[in-house]
Parts: C-alpha cells; structure tokens; sequence
C-alpha cells in the first residue's frame, strides 16, 4: 500500500533544495519537463544512484522514459509486474525499486537505483511529500497531453466531415457545375495537396468519358473539358488504368508502370508524384479523380489514397446529383469558431489563467444569451453588459440593413460623444465598408485617413474622430446583414487582435440570434396564417388526398408496367409467378407455365431502321402477344426484345404448346415498318412450374434456358425445358472451365490440310490450318464441339490467337518450301483497329515470311464494316499477307464490293462441289462455272473446297479450277505427320 504522508508533519530533505525544485516543478509545462523535475530532485537526495520515471507501458508505441536510458527485457517484465501494486515494488536484487507516481490517465513509475548500503526504505520515506505534489502535477499534465490529443483527433475528424458536408452543400446549391468543381477543389485542397487535379466522369452504359475538370499547373486540358469521348480515347493512359480496371494507381512514372496492368501511354507533362483513384459504386467505375505533384517536397502517402477514395464516392453522388437536378436545396455553410487563445490561457500564470477563465464564462454567457427566452432589446443591452466586462465598449453600438438594402438601421447604440441616428440611407462610411468588405475590420487614425485618401470613406467624421475603431460584420449563411462596433475617443485605449476575435464571437451569436428570431416570428406568422385558413382550406385538403391516392396507383401502375408497351414489366412478371407458385404448394396438382419469347435478329432491325422503328416493331410485338392469349394469362416485357406469357391453365403442358404456336403463326404475317415490310420472327422457351420451384427467379431461369435451346435449334421455333437442357447447362459450365485449362496447358494444335494442285499432279500447293484439341481424357476434339462455347465465354479470341501462332512456328518444319497457309479469321478480329500490327509483330517472332500467310474472312464479316474491312486487307496486301475469302457463294456476295477488294483467292463452298457428283448441266455446276469465269475475269484463284469424289475432281479440272482440298486429296494432319491422299476414292 502507498504510504499517507502529511506535507506538514514529515520534513523536507533539503529545505533549499526543494524551494528550488517547487520552483522548476511549476514552470514545467509538459509530462517531459515534469518528468525531469522530478529526476533532478531524487538525484540530489543522498543515496540515490540513478533515477528514471517511465509512463504509457501498457503500448509500446506511447511509452516515454525520462531519461531515455536503455533498460533490458527483464526489466520490462518486472515492471509490467507492477499493475497492481499501490507501494513500492522492489527488484530481486534489492538495489533497485519501482515507485508508483499516478494511474490515471496512465500509469507512470519512478524507477529508483539505491547505492550499496543505503536504507531504501528510509530513502522513500524521505521523498514520500515531494514526491506526492509532483505525482499530482504530472496526472495534470498528462491528462493535458491526452485532452490536446483528443483535440488534435477531434480538428482531424472534423475537418474530414465538414469537407464532406461541404461537398454535399455544393451539390445542393444554386451554383453551375463549374463553379461546384471549383468548390469541390478548393475543398481537396484543404485535405491534401491537390493544386493539379482533374476530375474524369464515365457513362458505363455507352462507354464514353467526359473530362469535368481540369487545373494543372504545367500543362492545359489535355481534351477538351465538358465533351463526351469513347473510352478508346485513352487507352492505356493511367486514367484508363484506374477506370478500367477499377483500382487505384501511386507513384512515379516507374512505380506506375509496374502497378499498370499491359503497356502504359504517358500523356502530358512528367510529374514526380500521381495519384488517381476510381469513383466507384457497385464495384464499378463510374470515373476518376486524379491529383499529382511536380514538387519533389510533395508526394502522396497510403492516407491520402485511402481519403481520396473516400471521399471520392462522395464527390460520384454529388456530381450525379448535380446532373440530375435543376435545383436542389440551398447550400449550408458550416462555420467554427476556434478558441485556441482560451486553451493557451491554461498555462498562462495565475493572472492569466483567471482572465482565460473570465473570458470563458463571458462567452458562455453570450452563446446563453442567443438562446435566452428574452425580447431582442434585452439580448442587445445583456450582451453589451457582458463585452463591456471584456473590452473597452463604453462607444457600442449594432447596426442591420433594411430589407431593401438602401437604408442602415440602428436598434441598439451607446455613444459618448454623439450616438448615431435611429436610421440613415447607405453612404461611404465605415460601417459600408465593413458591409462591403464582409470581413471584421481594425483601425487607428492613421488607417482611417488612408481610407479617405483613397476613396473608400468619406472624409470629415461626425463629432470626434475615434483613435481605435473595430467594426465586425453579422452574417447569416452567405449574406452579409449588419455589423456590430465599438469605438474608443481615448488614445489609451486601443483594441488588439483579442478584442477583434471576443468581438467577432458577439457577432456569430447576435447573427444566430437574429436568424431564429426571425425564424420564430416567421414560424408563429406562419401558425396563425394556417390556423386562419384551416377552415377553408378542409375540403381542398380532401381532394388533394382524392388526387394523391389517384396519382400514386397510376405511379404503382407505372413502375410495374413497361412505359413503351404497357405491358406488365419483369418485377410484376415476378410478383404473379411467386403468387401461381405458392397457390401451387397449397394444391400441387395445379401447374403454370412460362413462356420466354425472344425477337430474332432484332439488333439487326435496330441497327438497320433505327431505334425509333424497333420501338415500333416492340410495340407490334406486343399487340401480337396479346391476341394470343385470354383472361387471365399475363403478358409483359423483360427488357429490351424479350418479352413472357404466364399462363394459369388446367390443360397444361398441352396448353402452353398451343399458345406457342399461336404466337409462332402471329409473327408469320409481315409488319410495315417506316415504309418497309418486315418478316419478323421469334424464337421461344418453356418452362412448366409446378411445386419443385421454390421462387420466380427459378422459372425464369429454366424458361431462359429452353429459349437458348431454341436458338441453337435455328430459331423461329419453341423449346420445353426438360432435365437434359438443365445437363446440358452444367456440360457447358463444366467446359468453359477446361477449356480455361486448355488455354493455360497449350492443350490445342493445329492440323494441316493441304490444298492441291487439279493439274492431274495433285502436288501440294498450301494447307489450311485446324484447330483442334488434344483433351487428357477425350482425346483429341474437333472444333464444331467446343468453339461455340468458347466465343460465349469470351476465350476465342485468345484460342485463335495461339493457333495463329503454333501454326506460323509449325509450318516451316511440316512443309520447309515455299507453300502457303491459310489461317480462319474471325469478324471480330478485323474490327481491332492493331489486328495488322499484331499479326506483323507475330511473324516476326515465329519467322515465317510474310508472302507464305493467307488470311481467310467469311463474306459476313465483309458485310459488317466494309470500308474498314478493305483498308485492313490492303494494309496485310502491302506487308506480303494475302486474303482469300471462304465459302463463297452461300452468303450475301455482292459483285458490288468483290472487284474492289484486295482478295488472293476465292474458296468454292463445298455445297455447290457436292453437286458436281450429279452430273453436267446441273444448278451446281453452273454456279461453279461462274464462280470460275469471275475469278478469271478479277485475276483471283480458286480453290474448291471439300472435294471427296474421284467425279468431282474431273469435274474440275474439266472447268479449269486451279486448286482444290478435301478428303480425297488429304485429311487435316498435325504438323509431325505427312498428309495421305485418297485419290482411289
């Protein structure tokens, strides 16, 4: 137990001594300084070997040592010993001792080292009174430390919410968008060094980006500001780094180009330091803001990415707010009033800290007074009473504008010399131009004859000019209304910084005051007004609640309905499905079906005739669906061209097969669109829900499903959902993910097919390259399996672009000469505008001459870019690599376009080839001979495809065709096996 010592009764050890270590003990001002105090007083006491005092041991990270010597690891542990002791806790070498100073706000110890052969015990006894008064000064200064930290926690805290707030007032305020990104910079600017930033919005939908703003102090705009771009415009910039991907990027030029995920393009001037964060929602980037540095004193820490992230989403709703709404709320400003002089005042001397002590209380007594059930005149004459405790107020005296703005009224004054007038029109005195300055304004003789050399006061005061003048302005939100002065005619009174922030704190709480009494009165108008007219205004409120219930059905109507159509929308679909499935778990052997109905080819109506007349085709389809069907199947539309028919039947599953082809016969008569008769068709799934489903969502799916089968099938027909589509499903899944492993294994090859000389020699000319893939368990599969899946996955474009590449290392070694390979490429590689630029750089790599390269395109992917199509294939042409265009005949050829494009070879479809077998003067040998004869006529080869008779063969050769491939001349074979001919066939 700490020993109770009376500072009376026990004697000091060194009357001298301690009059001179109270003394130091009271200029302490910190822990530290006390903390030495106390070291110097225990050293000089005889007997003493060394002292330390240590507190904040509970965390490493706060632990403080005076003096700061180096104590061992056991130490630690004997002292971390000491929790709970009240008294001295000795060591287990008896030299050394841990005396408990105080436990709150922290526990801190004086660890003592006695000489060999000194009382330890008598050497406590003797500073046990010096000891206890400096125990208590050091809980007051640590818990002083604590509140400053607290406080410094509290300003941080503070700071970040009142710039939210901020921006959340900006986006409620009056002002255009520029001026809110300005605002919102200048608030940035308060968080963080952000004098270059810019701030980059992106519609996801139609994948654009618009620079909203842009401050750089090396550099202008980049884009043009305020403008919508395609997201292509900055590929590979940092900014498309961040929206991109959805991350944040730091760092110099270098530490960004590892953090980038592929190639970095740097645009504008070089910065030392970046920092760009997305705005997200949903995991999803709907922009970026962006601040660098081009000092290498500045740069951004984990901190400042992580507030610009947070506050980054903040800004997303203010600038979505913003461009939704004309006019939103006023803007609210927050404002603070800071009392620091106050806190100072603590460690003041005693004079001081009771002035800091008065002014605290008088301040107290103002806010009091703002909130006081008092008239205002008794406010005024109150808080004049309480300044005057303060300050030199003898000449006080509170000023207000009219409502017009032209006058000056004077509802409180008290003046020496000459007390203003009750009301003055506006002139060119102090007090306008406090009101024009809008800030508090301090002045002597001196400044004030400035003022009226310059022009800014009248000249020639009334009465005696004032030696010291402090004139602080009341504002309310944005809006100067007043201002409240005093004034000094002695030259011993001059009023000082204090006075103008004790004066501006009277004006905060006379403008608060002002503003809720006006509110009060406006209130209690407002109250007497509505209680005037609650009588005549009865019967208007009831039709108002009659219009109300009115408009909100008709808004339940619309959120559950389509606005194009008017049919029942997907969230209303769902309620009437989860309604059939829970009538159907009460009496199971009811049953409903979903019918799911998809437009064929609707992208192409849209693309073709506009969106205006897809509209029309909806509408249409609409209308259609609804003939189909009687009270009360339900027909409504999910989104865009699909739309379901809910049908509550006792003959199903019959009944939805009916209902199905009556809607397939509806879409059979053509619709007249823009002048245009269309034959639209429609492709449909079925699901039948009975009590193995438990929600909609459910139906929905299986529904989906049987649609998707009905594609497959050729579209223009409907499908039933049954447990092998569901198989079937899962099968797709489970080869999306081995074909995932495929791609990572190198599990595919090609196979070459060699393409033969019809000259009678059949020597080969070139091969085609096949894909195929060497599965682990299956074995090896063709294409027609797994290239399907693999488009929808989104994994073709990289399978295509490994075969391209095995096939150009491959060919040199399965065929050394000079024959050529023809390579399949897709529509969706010649829509890249670097498709020529990858397949140079891939040639490169692999060595193989630019002249042995054909690419094959199908007519489709000719239809879908033209032009863009064209000047790629003459960009290959100029490299060396040729075109052939491959199953010609079958789709939309057109001589149109044939004769200017910079084709190599034609491919003869191996349907007009098949027909060769029938004989001369069949359809099938006049569409070759023709084929032939234009090729000749455009200087193209021909090569016929799938030749597999020893007739069709003759056949060709007998028309002149140049080259052929196909089982009887060679099967497809990898690159280690030589290819066989079946010329017996």
């Amino acid at each position: 137990m700490t020993k109770k010592v009376d500072p009376a009764a026990a004697p000091p050890p060194d009357a001298t001594l301690q009059l001179a270590w109270l003394a130091r003990l009271t200029a302490a001002e910190t822990a530290n300084d006390m903390a030495a105090a106390i070291v110097a007083l225990v050293q000089a006491v005889d007997g003493c070997r060394t002292a330390t005092v240590l507190w904040g041991l509970d965390d490493e990270t706060s632990r403080h040592q005076v003096p700061a010597v180096p104590l061992d690891a056991a130490d630690w542990s004997w002292l971390t010993s000491t929790h709970h002791e009240q008294g001295p806790h000795w060591h287990p070498d008896g030299q050394r001792v841990a005396l408990p100073l105080c436990r709150k706000p922290e526990r801190a110890l004086l660890l003592l080292a006695v000489q060999a052969g000194v009382d330890g015990e008598a050497l406590i006894d003797q500073l046990a009174v010096p000891l206890q008064l400096a125990s208590q000064q050091l809980q007051r200064a640590l818990e002083w430390a604590e509140l400053q930290h607290s406080h410094q926690q509290l300003a941080r805290s503070e700071s970040l919410q009142r710039a939210l707030f901020a921006i959340s007032d900006l986006a409620g305020s009056e002002r255009d968008m520029p001026s809110m990104l300005r605002g919102i910079h200048a608030i940035f600017s308060t968080l963080m060094y952000a004098e270059n930033l810019f701030i980059v919005q992106r519609n996801v939908e139609q994948n654009t980006i618009r620079f909203l703003y842009f401050v750089d102090v090396e550099s202008g705009p980049l884009f043009e500001i305020d403008r919508d771009m395609p997201m292509e415009a900055l590929d590979g910039t940092l900014t498309w780094q961040v929206i991109h991907h959805g991350r944040a990027l730091r760092g110099d030029a270098d530490e960004l180009r590892q953090q980038a995920s592929g190639p970095v393009a740097l645009i504008g001037a070089d910065s030392y330091d970046w920092l760009g964060v997305p705005m997200l929602r949903d995991g999803q980037a709907h922009g970026a803001l962006v601040v660098q540095s081009y000092r290498q004193d500045v740069g951004y820490t984990e901190e400042d990415q992580a507030l610009l992230q947070f506050v980054g989403t903040h800004v997303l709703t203010a600038l979505e707010r913003k461009q939704s709404k004309a006019e939103l709320e006023q803007r609210v400003q927050l404002r603070t009033v800071q009392l620091a002089e106050a806190n100072r005042g603590l460690q003041l001397e005693v004079v001081e800290r009771q002035r800091a002590e008065h002014l605290q209380g008088a301040l107290f007594r103002i806010a009091e007074l703002a909130t006081a059930d008092i008239d205002q005149a008794e406010f005024y004459r109150r808080v004049h009473g309480v300044v005057g405790e303060l300050l030199n107020a003898e000449n006080y005296f509170i000023a207000l504008l009219s409502e017009d703005r032209l006058r000056l009224t004077f509802p409180y004054s008290v003046d020496a010399v000459l007390p203003p007038p009750a009301e003055r029109p506006l002139g060119r005195g102090l007090s306008e131009y406090v009101l024009r300055q809008g800030a508090a304004v301090r002045f002597g003789n001196a400044q004030i004859e400035e003022l009226e050399r310059l022009g800014e006061v009248a000249p020639g005061r009334m009465g005696s000019p004032a030696s010291s003048w402090l004139g602080v302005p009341l504002i309310v939100g944005d809006e100067v209304i007043g201002l409240v002065t005093v004034q000094s005619y002695n030259s011993d009174v001059v009023y000082d910084a204090a006075d103008q922030e004790l004066l501006s704190f009277v004006a905060s709480q006379i403008a608060n005051s002002l503003t809720r009494r006006r509110a009060a009165e406006s209130l209690k108008r407002a109250y007497e007004e509505l209680e005037h007219r609650v009588e005549e205004r009865t019967q208007a409120l009831r039709k108002e609640i009659l219009e109300r219930e009115r408009i909100q059905e008709q808004l339940r109507h619309q959120v559950m309905h389509d606005a194009l159509t008017g049919l029942p929308n997907r969230s209303y679909l769902r309620e009437r499905i989860d309604r059939a499935l829970a009538l159907i778990r009460d009496h199971p052997e009811q049953r409903c079906a979903l019918l799911y109905l998809d437009v064929d080819r609707f992208k192409i109506i849209n693309d073709s005739l506009g969106h205006l007349a897809g509209d029309v085709v909806l509408k249409e389809v609409a209308n259609r669906l609804g003939s189909c069907v009687r009270h009360p199947d339900l027909v409504a539309r999910l989104s865009g061209d699909e739309f379901a028919i809910l049908l509550e039947d006792e003959g199903l599953p019959s009944m939805a097969a009916v209902v199905a082809q009556r809607v397939l016969d509806a879409f059979g008569l053509p619709m007249l669109v823009s002048g245009k008769e269309l034959q639209v068709t429609a492709s449909i799934g079925i699901a039948l829900g009975d009590d193995h489903y438990a929600s909609a969502d459910e139906v929905l799916r299986d529904a989906d499903v049987a649609l998707y089968r009905a594609k497959a099938l050729g579209r223009k027909r409907y499908a039933m959902f049954d447990e092998n589509l569901a198989k079937n499903v899962i099968d797709v899944l489970a080869m999306e993910g081995e074909l995932r492993q495929a791609l990572r294994n190198d599990q595919f090859e090609p196979y070459f097919q060699p393409i033969c000389a019809l000259d009678g020699s059949d020597r080969v000319l070139g091969y085609e390259a096949l894909i195929r893939w060497n599965h682990p368990a299956r074995g090896v599969v063709l294409p027609g399996d797994f290239l399907k899946i693999a488009e929808d996955s989104g994994m073709i474009e990289a399978i295509d672009w490994r075969m391209f590449e095995l096939s150009c290392q491959r060919l040199p070694q399965h065929d050394p000469g000079d024959t050529f390979m023809t390579i399949n490429v897709a529509a969706y590689h010649l829509r890249h505008v670097d498709f020529d630029r990858r397949l140079v750089e891939m040639l490169e790599r692999t060595g193989l001459p630019a002249s042995r390269l054909v690419v094959e395109v199908t007519e489709g992917a000719l239809l879908d870019d033209p032009d863009h199509v064209r000047a790629m294939l003459d960009r290959l042409r100029l490299i060396g690599v040729g075109a052939a265009l491959d199953d010609f005949g079958t789709g939309y050829s057109s001589l149109s376009y044939l004769h200017s494009l910079p084709l190599r070879i034609l491919k003869i479809d191996r349907a007009f080839v098949h027909e060769l077998d029938k004989g001369a003067n069949t359809s099938g040998t006049t569409v070759v001979a023709a084929i032939l004869a234009l090729a000749r006529a455009l200087n193209i080869q021909v090569i016929a495809e799938g030749i597999e008779t020893r007739i069709q063969r003759a056949a060709l050769i007998a028309m002149g065709c140049e080259m052929g491939q196909g089982y009887l001349l060679g099967r497809p074979a990898p690159a280690t096996q030589a290819p066989t001919l079946d010329i017996a066939g």
